[in-house]
């Protein structure tokens, strides 16, 4: 069982998440509806996990992203799943840019993909352990904009299908699965990915750092 705050001004949406997450099994401790009272929710009673979306009052624009990186910055390894209503990748890139080299226990995901109970509570969990998960749809749009100078134009197609699916947050196991190739094959992609994004092999999570480097480098206006 997790323990959950949920920032969220939509009300029927906040409610509906507060029972979605009970019936997974799990204890929402608030549920709110402003940046300011998810970081006194916080602050007061600290959560496995907070959930909350992109944009709330007053201006309705970044206050959920900002008052997350905030509380990343007070409570370290709090982690945090961002909702957003929009493809938003500027959001994706600043939520993990802002927590440095090891952005573990991330998420971002549309909030479309709440409608999947499965799929989201599986995202939960995943970034309560420390992993970090960004939409798939996401991770279609950023590989949409690139453009032939990104370093990203060095991987095959494959290698880019391998870099989508770390993105998404799988292990290699579920990659092999997904794309119906051998774990070894993946552990390969993976390898030729690190060496042609110039990940340095001493550096710690270099998952998380290539869907970093993807991020950073497919960077465009909100959708």
């Amino acid at each position: 069982m997790l323990r959950v705050v949920i920032a969220e001004d939509a009300v029927l949406l906040r409610a509906g998440l507060v029972e979605l997450l009970a019936l997974g099994g799990h204890r929402v401790t608030a549920a709110v509806g402003d940046a300011g009272a998810l970081a006194a929710a916080v602050d007061a009673d600290r959560p496995d996990i907070v959930v909350t979306d992109v944009r709330m009052p007053p201006d309705h624009t970044d206050e959920g992203l900002r008052a997350a990186l905030a509380l990343r910055e007070r409570h370290p390894g709090l982690p945090v799943l961002v909702l957003s209503q929009y493809v938003a990748t500027p959001y994706a890139t600043r939520l993990l840019a802002a927590a440095g080299a090891q952005p573990a226990g991330l998420g971002y995901l549309l909030k479309d993909r709440v409608g999947d109970v499965a799929d989201f509570l599986d995202a939960l969990r995943r970034v309560a352990d420390g992993e970090t998960v960004i939409d798939p749809e996401v991770v279609r749009v950023l590989l949409r904009g690139q453009s032939a100078d990104r370093p990203l134009a060095r991987l095959t197609p494959r290698e880019r299908e391998v870099l989508a699916l770390m993105a998404e947050g799988l292990n290699n196991q579920a990659v092999a699965g997904r794309l119906s190739i051998t774990e070894a094959s993946v552990v390969k992609h993976c390898g030729n990915i690190f060496t042609k994004l110039d990940l340095d092999p001493t550096e710690g999570n270099r998952r998380v750092l290539a869907v970093l480097a993807h991020l950073r480098g497919s960077e465009r206006p909100a959708g």
